[in-house]
Formats: C-alpha cells, sequence, structure tokens
C-alpha cells in the first residue's frame, strides 16, 4: 500500500511539474509574438492567453496582458481618435498597478506604468492632469535607478518630449531605443523585449 501512495505522488508531481513546464514555454511562445503582431487582433489574442495562463510566474503573466493591452491601444491610436480606448487603458492601468504593489523597484513595471499613463493622457487629451503626469515622473525616477538604458524607458522619455514639440531630442532618445534594443540580451527569453514597434521611423 505504501509502495503505491509513494508511486502515486510521484506520478503526480512529475504530471504537476510537466504541466508547469509547458505552460511557461506557452507563456514564453507568447512573450515572442507580442513583437510580431500587427491587429488589435493580435493583440486581443495574446491578452486572453496571459491572462488565462496557468503558471509560476503570475506577475510576469499579468504584466505581458498589460503590454498587451497597452501596444493594442497603441495600434488604434495611429487609426482614429482614443475615446474608445479608455475602458482597456484603465484596465491595463489596474492591472500594472497590482503588479506594481508587489514589485515596486522593478524597472519594467514602473516603464509600463509610466506608458501606460502617457497613453491615458494621449486618449483622453488632457494636457494638465498633474497626477497622471506625477505617476510618469515618479516611474521614470524609479527607472533610471535601476535601469537607466532600458529601451522602453528611452521610448518613453522620447513620446514625452515628441508631446512637448521637442522632436530633435525626441528622435535623438528614438535612436538611443533603437540602439538599446539591438543590444538587448536575448538570452533569457523570459525578459522583455518587447516596444521596438513603437519607435517611428526617425531621420
Amino acid at each position: 500500500m505504501t509502495k503505491l501512495l509513494l508511486i502515486l505522488s510521484f506520478f503526480s508531481a512529475s504530471c504537476w511539474v510537466e504541466a508547469q513546464t509547458f505552460t511557461d514555454k506557452a507563456l514564453i511562445q507568447n512573450v515572442l509574438q507580442l513583437n510580431n503582431s500587427k491587429t488589435s487582433n493580435d493583440y486581443d489574442n495574446l491578452f486572453n492567453k496571459f491572462s488565462a495562463a496557468k503558471t509560476t510566474e503570475t506577475w510576469q503573466a499579468k504584466y505581458y496582458a498589460a503590454v498587451a493591452l497597452y501596444l493594442k491601444n497603441e495600434t488604434l491610436l495611429k487609426k482614429a481618435s482614443g475615446a474608445s480606448l479608455m475602458d482597456e487603458n484603465a484596465l491595463a492601468r489596474k492591472i500594472a498597478t497590482g503588479i506594481w504593489t508587489i514589485q515596486k523597484d522593478n524597472a519594467e513595471v514602473n516603464i509600463l506604468l509610466g506608458l501606460l499613463y502617457f497613453q491615458k493622457i494621449q486618449i483622453d487629451g488632457s494636457q494638465s492632469n498633474q497626477l497622471d503626469q506625477n505617476v510618469i515622473s515618479q516611474s521614470i525616477a524609479k527607472a533610471e535607478a535601476n535601469s537607466s538604458n532600458n529601451p522602453r524607458l528611452a521610448v518613453l522619455q522620447a513620446k514625452i518630449k515628441e508631446k512637448s514639440g521637442d522632436k530633435s531630442n525626441a528622435d535623438i532618445l528614438y535612436h538611443k531605443a533603437l540602439g538599446e534594443f539591438s543590444n538587448q540580451n536575448s538570452s533569457d527569453s523570459k525578459s522583455p523585449s518587447w516596444g521596438k514597434q513603437l519607435v517611428p521611423t526617425v531621420q
């Protein structure tokens, strides 16, 4: 009887480990798809996959779910006004804020929050929402302290310069972002590599 229980527990444990490995591999595949996605449907599919992911990396799955919503909105902002995008931006901010509560010093989470709040300003057209601007400033400060050569940080800073009318410095920051995307270490497939699609063609 003891032998049977031991065999069953070993079998259960090996199935659990296999399930975790499969889910993590699936998560990695979905992360890689972020850079190749082009349409809102692509991003919706990824959002659903990240949201439903059963993984030991819960906060990472949530992070990428928020990224998928952010990128979807960025794609749609190029085509139309942003009024209809506020709900998805709000959901992405809620997810990212939830992650931030357990990952306060994580540069990637801070940058994502900054990007989402900047997107909120773009969507609602407000120029003077001091609370949103404070979140963006704090996000940049935290990210600079931990990850000053992060390409997504350079993109966020470029977007801010661009919105203020400082195109020449925005272009410099976009060039910097492109260089940093090229230098990113691709050995860790779970490390964020998304965002190159946010860099416009710069002269």
